[in-house]
């Protein structure tokens, strides 16, 4: 069936302030080449959307032609304020930003182990309402929040999960309590693979696995441009997966004997010691020539070996502190070993977004919240 006159003109709203969201502000004239609408309109969709308050003349157009200048539309960037939170097991990062993704504030709050629950928890949400003042917005629409750990496909909720700590789960319920804002909570690693989707390595990749390589190692599987989490939540969990070369196998309750062994930094740093080398995985890892990154790589091609064997993703990326760090060297030793282990062929990169992946993710699951209720109001 026709879509109805109104329905026809939400959707053509939608889809010119989508248009705005990522070509930047339009002329009257793009918007009309871009959507395919007819001149008058498009004058009326422009008039409809600054009588919702939802776009604003921003400049002009049309220096390099005859005639007047042409009114280039824009999105109103501060009709709705975002906040991304990057929950580490020692540390809180806040970002805060207007509808259209524009950092306004950033902070940083380190939490000791010194700190009980209920003191990181008053610390992180002080921290919250101090960068929401600084950046100007006085109630923010979407909070997302990327933290270890496994996210409840029911609820929505942070799972406990052994080994991480209380205040994360604490701070997550306190924000939605004390917050008139959508609370928005994603596991880490699938928020690091949501940033390098749209906007980092695996961008035009609609399947791929991230490989979080880091203290901990993760992963997450993104398939027909969506993430896959599982039943449980904890698809991607590679850290458990068991491989040779570790001396034993990953149970219930750890992942010592799993993939995590090989090359979490605390093995990353035996390896290096193995060699010669001594420092934190990061500085081993960086700049890092010869025979340590052939060995590092052989060992990340086993686990990668094992994930594309089962998936076939076509592609993967390496992200997390020791991914980025290797950069492209680290990336082609593990694409030529994965080579020979796999009749499978499968591209590998490292992260474009390095650490600043899961805070990205966090404020594209906000910006998108935010826009699909903003964006959505009723045409006249």
């Amino acid at each position: 069936m026709p879509a109805s006159p109104s329905t026809a003109r939400a959707l053509n709203d939608r889809l010119a302030l989508r248009l705005m969201q990522d070509e930047g502000p339009l002329t009257a004239g793009q918007l009309k080449k871009l959507t395919g609408l007819s001149r008058p309109t498009v004058a009326d969709l422009v008039e409809r959307l600054q009588g919702a308050g939802l776009v604003e003349v921003v400049g002009e157009s049309g220096a390099e032609r005859r005639g007047p200048n042409a009114r280039l539309y824009g999105i109103v960037a501060d009709r709705a304020h975002l906040a991304a939170l990057d929950v580490r097991t020692d540390s809180v990062t806040v970002l805060v930003a207007d509808l259209l993704g524009t950092t306004l504030a950033e902070a940083t709050l380190p939490i000791g182990a010194q700190d009980g629950t209920g003191s990181a928890v008053a610390g992180a949400a002080a921290l919250l309402e101090r960068t929401a003042k600084e950046a100007g917005a006085e109630r923010l629409h979407s909070v997302g929040i990327g933290a270890p750990g496994l996210i409840d496909p029911a609820t929505g909720e942070l799972r406990d999960t052994m080994g991480l700590p209380a205040w994360h789960r604490e701070l997550v319920a306190a924000l939605h309590a004390r917050l008139p804002a959508a609370v928005l909570v994603e596991n880490e690693v699938n928020l690091a693979a949501v940033a390098e989707h749209r906007l980092g390595a695996a961008r035009g990749q609609d399947d791929f696995v991230l490989f979080w390589l880091g203290q901990g190692v993760g992963g997450a599987v993104v398939l027909g441009g969506g993430l896959r989490r599982g039943v449980a939540g904890g698809a991607g969990e590679i850290g458990l997966l068991p491989v040779p070369g570790t001396g034993g196998l990953p149970s219930a309750t750890g992942c010592d004997g799993g993939f995590h062994a090989l090359v979490g930094a605390e093995g990353v740093v035996r390896l290096g010691a193995s060699h010669g080398l001594a420092g934190d995985a990061v500085a081993l890892v960086r700049g890092a020539e010869g025979p340590f990154l052939d060995a590092l790589a052989e060992r990340i091609a086993i686990g990668a070996a094992a994930v594309v064997s089962v998936l076939d993703p076509g592609l993967v990326v390496l992200g997390g502190e020791l991914g980025h760090a290797g950069g492209e060297s680290l990336a082609a030793r593990v694409r030529r070993r994965l080579a020979g282990l796999t009749p499978l062929d499968a591209e590998v990169r490292p992260s474009v977004l390095g650490d600043r992946a899961v805070l990205r993710g966090a404020l594209l699951v906000a910006r998108d919240a935010a826009q699909d209720e903003v964006f959505g109001v009723p045409s006249a």
